[in-house]
């Protein structure tokens, strides 16, 4: 028993110390950083993978602790963010989670870090680096556009200005589900890069299926057909509360949809033994083609549609 607790004890101080140099490489070495960025959970997850999640809460607030020593509150929000990642994705590790149930934990996590640190900047600090980036954006675009104006000597048409200032709009109106679709984005990054790693070191860790079989939950047909109804007959002004939250759940179903499309693509291609290279042209067509690949994604959730194929290509 007191050897468990001693190794215990040792391997969390080896995995904080870990972490914390990983952080210091991703806030001082500025290459470095990125690769650092994306194995800095990985002490954590490991930890959270051979132990319980009390002795992991405890490791991972003490890393963020020392961290805190040799970065500041300049490195405090970045290694929240990857030790709750670590940790959560190490507890479903040891809990013999699902990737799929890793994925969409890890996600969750990542939404509510990032939330309450933007809570806590604005609250506590007046710090609102979201308006302050897209203060930027826009003022570096008037400042394009008056550079432009000099050089040519001709003023920017009224319409393309109307167009910009519309695009700046929208693009304010959407950023929650922009940053909702990101930390989905980091968290399958995160999934992704660590656990091969932690495979090579002799963890067990649970493996996705390939992606030409992925099902999400038939639910998301429910929520985009209510979305679509309250967008036809209510009609919210765009700049209302209603209208806002209605644009943003749209935007993840689109991209959720999508992903159910491209999929479907991939499982017809596999049905009927087509080359690996039309998976990557079908993937890259359906960026332009969105609007179609939606239509497969809403078919192939709604109706049986991968039976009558797997029929199809038997015969």
């Amino acid at each position: 028993m007191q050897n468990n607790q001693s190794r215990k004890l040792a391997h969390g101080a080896m995995m904080i110390a870990l972490f914390t140099v990983l952080m210091a490489i991703v806030f001082y070495v500025p290459i470095v950083s990125l690769l650092a960025a994306v194995v800095a959970p990985l002490p954590i997850i490991w930890y959270s993978a051979h132990y319980d999640r009390k002795s992991s809460v405890f490791v991972a607030i003490a890393a963020v602790i020392v961290t805190f020593f040799i970065g500041g509150l300049f490195l405090m929000p970045a290694s929240l963010i990857f030790a709750a990642a670590g940790m959560t994705i190490g507890d479903a590790i040891y809990n013999k989670k699902s990737k799929v149930f890793m994925f969409l934990s890890t996600s969750v996590i990542l939404i509510l870090t990032f939330a309450v640190q933007y809570v806590i900047a604005v609250r506590l600090f007046a710090v609102d680096f979201i308006r302050e980036s897209l203060d930027l954006m826009k003022t570096t675009y008037l400042e394009s556009i008056k550079m432009t104006e000099q050089i040519t000597g001709q003023a920017m048409p009224k319409e393309t200005m109307d167009n910009l200032k519309n695009m700046l709009d929208m693009l304010e109106t959407v950023i929650p589900a922009a940053i909702t679709l990101s930390m989905l984005l980091f968290a399958l990054l995160l999934i992704s890069v660590n656990l091969p790693i932690l495979k090579r070191l002799k963890v067990n860790v649970p493996e996705f299926a390939e992606f030409s079989k992925l099902r999400l939950p038939r639910s998301i047909l429910w929520y985009y057909f209510i979305v679509l109804a309250i967008n036809l007959f209510v009609r919210p002004e765009v700049d209302s509360i209603l209208g806002v939250v209605m644009l943003n759940v749209s935007m993840i179903l689109w991209v959720l949809l999508t992903i159910q499309g491209i999929s479907f693509i991939h499982y017809v291609l596999n049905c009927y033994k087509q080359p690996k290279f039309l998976k990557v042209i079908s993937t890259l067509m359906a960026i332009p083609f969105y609007s179609f690949v939606i239509l497969i994604g809403i078919i192939d959730l709604g109706f049986n549609a991968r039976e009558f194929i797997v029929q199809k290509s038997q015969k």
